[in-house]
């Protein structure tokens, strides 16, 4: 799924995205969605002690391609873009700051920057973790042939043109493994609010997956946006500490609070490096 786009690939080929299954844990809505954090931030004066970008992702652990780089192929993935708003933001900032100094080797989804060089730095840790564009996956990262592009996006746009807008609720925090147990993933999920829409985008899309011979998405799907991931499967653990850190922190703090609530804004698809967009909106 998704939640998870950890990486597009290059514009000739594949991507590093793990589409993850589930392990089981444990409204306020939003104005406007918060644009993505300024590239200074990723790039900051050589004074700041975290360094340049490519200084914070020194070392970090490899990550495990979910299909093997070929040429003239180009990674697909439909998604829903996703911002979380401030106050909930600020909030998973704090979260996500106890749970990195309980759980070593957790890394920025997108960015694979170590979370707890981050946490350095309150306000990087918020604006770079969290004030970032998400997705929610409505269809399995998978490659497709160049020959295929214009169709994909086509019958994309056909089956998706016109979608009305809706309130996302997300309301658990949730441990997810990929298909081959190499990464962990932290994510919030959609268990009620905006539920059965996503389901149904899904199936929109399962239904041109088919007729281009793609694997389909997971029967039972659990629509949701991926904060932070490690290597390996260390479900237990995160499932764990996320549960307690839960327990003493307003996040998700009680069965009826969402974490936060999103309007739906849109489909897109990318397609190597290129984005297209695939629906349009209907009077409400």
């Amino acid at each position: 799924m998704d939640a998870l786009k950890a990486s597009y690939g290059d514009a000739s080929s594949d991507s590093d995205i793990d589409d993850p299954t589930p392990v089981n844990m444990g409204s306020r809505r939003s104005p406007m969605p918060l644009p993505p954090p300024p590239l200074s931030l990723l790039n900051p004066p050589t004074s700041n002690p975290l360094g340049t970008l490519d200084r914070l992702q020194t070392g970090q652990a490899s990550r495990v391609r979910s299909f093997p780089h070929v040429d003239g192929n180009y990674a697909l993935h439909v998604y829903i873009p996703v911002y979380i708003p401030s106050i909930p933001m600020k909030e998973l900032t704090l979260f996500l700051k106890r749970i990195s100094s309980l759980v070593p080797g957790l890394h920025v989804v997108d960015i694979d920057v170590p979370l707890n060089i981050l946490c350095k730095d309150d306000l990087k840790l918020e604006q770079v973790a969290l004030g970032r564009e998400f997705h929610i996956s409505l269809g399995r990262t998978v490659p497709i042939r160049v020959h295929q592009i214009d169709s994909v996006v086509a019958m994309l746009r056909q089956k998706l043109q016109f979608q009305k807008r809706y309130w996302i609720d997300f309301s658990k925090l949730q441990v997810f493994v990929n298909d081959d147990r190499t990464r962990t993933f932290l994510s919030i999920e959609v268990i009620t609010g905006g539920l059965a829409e996503i389901k149904r985008q899904i199936h929109a899309v399962n239904e041109v997956y088919r007729l281009h011979m793609l694997p389909e998405f997971y029967k039972d799907p659990r629509p949701h946006i991926s904060l932070a991931w490690a290597l390996g499967d260390i479900s237990d653990s995160l499932q764990r500490v996320a549960e307690e850190e839960m327990q003493r922190s307003n996040v998700g703090g009680s069965a009826q609070k969402c974490i936060f609530t999103s309007k739906f804004n849109g489909i897109e698809c990318k397609i190597g490096k290129k984005t297209y967009k695939i629906c349009k909106f209907q009077d409400e």
